[in-house]
């Protein structure tokens, strides 16, 4: 059996790591640092203008209709460059659920505008009151017209410049519903956060806000699919692009190791330099078929759970393991900030939990296996 990728899926890898490796640059991200921004606007124009942001996106809607393997590749070609853009946020979390669930008034609304470049959609998964992102403790009370909602949720990446941030909430029955918020709603307030890696934050609090009901996402007994949607495909998207970081990571060490000498030989050639980079290069392959394992069974519509529990394990345990040979082969030089190696250790360390560690995943799999 053939696994290798089809030429145009070839071709889409090709043209992103073009338009990304040519625009996302050490130098642009240290203009960027310095003028405190996070966002590349440059490399997501440029995205949009090679019709890449709407891959997954219906035709109908500007997109090109393909499928979460496009998308994946996309991810994987992100995390290779540490590109500050909002792919996983807007291309995973928000676009996705809508194009699967939405109306055809919000796919109209929002769709368009995210394949071209001018649509920024985030998700707010990490509810400061639960630990499980699939059973929120925010709360939406039916109101006059639509829903008002009141929670907490932490962490909410690029929700300062999201038209809609969509969020989980508890309805009457116990029920869940997924709410497509205006962060600039009366009732809604954002508090200043920062990760692990340097990136912006943001604590979302909601206090009665009112969302219309045109802004509900699914029919109302939809609410649970579509959140668990949300959460299952933002997790492969962390893998996705956890495998571009760490397999880039191997590169570079790859190639310092075989530059750098002392005792006026390559550092390559001792043995336990050449045992560290093997072991990285093992950590990797294991990234890369859990990765794309679990998305080949979502993207036929099969059942991912435990697929989807080990390509996170691999993603946050390896790529832990893989980031940090890196920085101890290198040496001081990865510590250094005017070299690159850092970006992919700190982006690394703060994906490594997002929707949960190693130690989570291996908990929910095992929960998964013995049931």
């Amino acid at each position: 059996m053939d696994f290798s990728f089809s030429e145009d899926q070839n071709s889409i890898r090709e043209l992103v790591k073009q338009v990304l490796s040519d625009i996302v640059t050490h130098d642009s991200l240290k203009a960027l640092a310095k003028d405190g921004v996070w966002f590349h606007e440059r490399a997501w124009k440029q995205l949009a203008e090679s019709e890449m942001l709407g891959l997954a996106i219906p035709e109908e809607h500007g997109g090109a209709g393909m499928a979460l393997t496009e998308l994946c590749i996309l991810l994987e070609q992100v995390g290779r460059t540490v590109a500050p853009i909002p792919a996983v946020e807007t291309l995973v979390s928000g676009a996705l659920p809508i194009a699967a669930f939405g109306t055809p008034e919000q796919k109209s609304r929002f769709l368009s505008g995210v394949a071209a470049g001018q649509t920024i959609l985030t998700a707010a998964l990490v509810d400061s009151g639960s630990r499980n992102p699939l059973a929120p403790s925010s709360q939406a009370q039916p109101d006059v017209g639509g829903w008002k909602l009141t929670g907490r949720f932490s962490n909410v990446a690029f929700a300062d410049l999201a038209d809609r941030i969509l969020v989980p909430a508890r309805i009457r029955g116990g029920e869940v519903g997924v709410f497509l918020v205006d962060p600039k709603a009366k009732g809604v307030r954002l508090g200043s956060q920062r990760g692990t890696h340097g990136q912006p934050l943001w604590l979302l609090e909601l206090s009665d806000a009112r969302v219309a009901a045109t802004d509900c996402l699914g029919s109302a007994n939809q609410g649970s699919d579509v959140l668990r949607f949300m959460v299952d495909h933002t997790s492969l998207a962390i893998c996705a692009v956890e495998y571009g970081i760490a397999e880039q990571a191997l590169f570079m060490t790859a190639r310092y190791s075989g530059e750098r000498k002392q005792f006026r030989v390559p550092i390559a050639t001792f043995q336990g330099v050449t045992q560290r980079v093997g072991d990285a290069y093992i950590d990797v392959q294991a990234m890369r078929s859990s990765m794309w394992q679990a998305c080949w069974r979502l993207e036929q519509g099969l059942d991912a759970d435990k697929e989807l529990a080990v390509a996170k394990f691999f993603a946050s345990e390896a790529g832990a393991r893989v980031v940090a040979a890196a920085q101890h082969v290198h040496g001081g030089m990865g510590f250094d900030r005017d070299y690159p190696l850092y970006r992919y250790f700190m982006t690394s360390k703060h994906l490594e939990l997002v929707l949960g560690g190693a130690q989570e995943s291996l908990t929910r799999l095992g929960d998964l296996l013995s049931q």
